[in-house]
């Protein structure tokens, strides 16, 4: 066998690996374009118009819930923002949002937590290592919770249709600052109805008793005030000779002369 004839017998991997590493370049760019176009449009005006009709359907009431939700005040960059809110999103279509099964709401909300699943695939999970961070405690009403969750994905879809990898961005740092030391949130001070009829329980009762120790000071006071002065038929049946010399005077004067 020759040096040319042994040449010729190339295993068949030398010329298949380059088109391999073509054809793998053209999928990854196929698929980063689907990605990117996935994303952009993930989020359509139909999920908008579900979000609408659940605030619709919702029954104004007084009643407040309680929930934890990103805030705002401390996160001014609105991608890192949107970010804490999405996973806290989740969280409240999972355990707070509840309906019951087979109706219009629980149909809507299952179709949202499809959609939040889908959009993971866009955000980068820098957040999960300060979860707490930059979250805080609201008491509101459902409508106002709704409010709060249409804004997220209206948000999140007019960025997403302006920059397909915006939410790529890392907000490490963003996050750290709010939960660094000195810069945790302080609690809201509050006005309680209730505290009025509490300060009106404990006042009504300490004035009625300085009263009642106050009556009772002047009563004895005066009792004692009483037992010292003389009386005046004490002091006839004291001095009974100093009343009779004053009738004899008083007969010596009426006598004539």
């Amino acid at each position: 066998m020759t040096t040319r004839g042994a040449a010729g017998r190339c295993p068949p991997m030398a010329w298949l690996c380059p088109w391999l590493l073509l054809v793998f370049l053209l999928l990854s760019r196929s698929i980063a374009e689907e990605i990117s176009e996935h994303c952009s449009h993930m989020i359509g005006n139909g999920h908008l118009q579900v979000l609408q009709h659940l605030i619709d359907s919702q029954m104004e009431t007084s009643c407040h819930i309680t929930f934890e939700f990103a805030d705002e005040k401390q996160l001014k960059d609105p991608v890192c923002y949107l970010k804490k809110a999405f996973l806290l999103v989740e969280d409240i279509m999972e355990d707070t949002m509840r309906f019951r099964e087979e109706t219009p709401n629980a149909k809507a909300i299952l179709q949202l937590q499809t959609l939040s699943v889908r959009l993971k695939s866009c955000f980068t999970k820098d957040y999960e290592k300060q979860d707490k961070a930059c979250v805080r405690t609201f008491n509101e009403t459902p409508l106002q919770l709704m409010e709060k969750i249409k804004n997220v994905f209206n948000e999140t879809k007019n960025l997403l249709e302006e920059d397909w990898k915006i939410f790529t961005k890392n907000c490490s740092d963003s996050f750290a600052k709010c939960s660094s030391p000195g810069r945790e949130r302080q609690p809201e001070r509050t006005f309680s109805p209730q505290l009025p009829g509490l300060v009106f329980h404990l006042l009504v009762p300490s004035i009625i008793l300085v009263l009642l120790a106050v009556g009772g000071l002047l009563f004895y006071r005066r009792r004692w005030r009483s037992h010292q002065e003389p009386q005046p038929v004490d002091s006839l049946m004291r001095h009974p000779e100093s009343s009779s010399m004053t009738q004899d005077e008083d007969r010596q004067v009426e006598l004539p002369v």
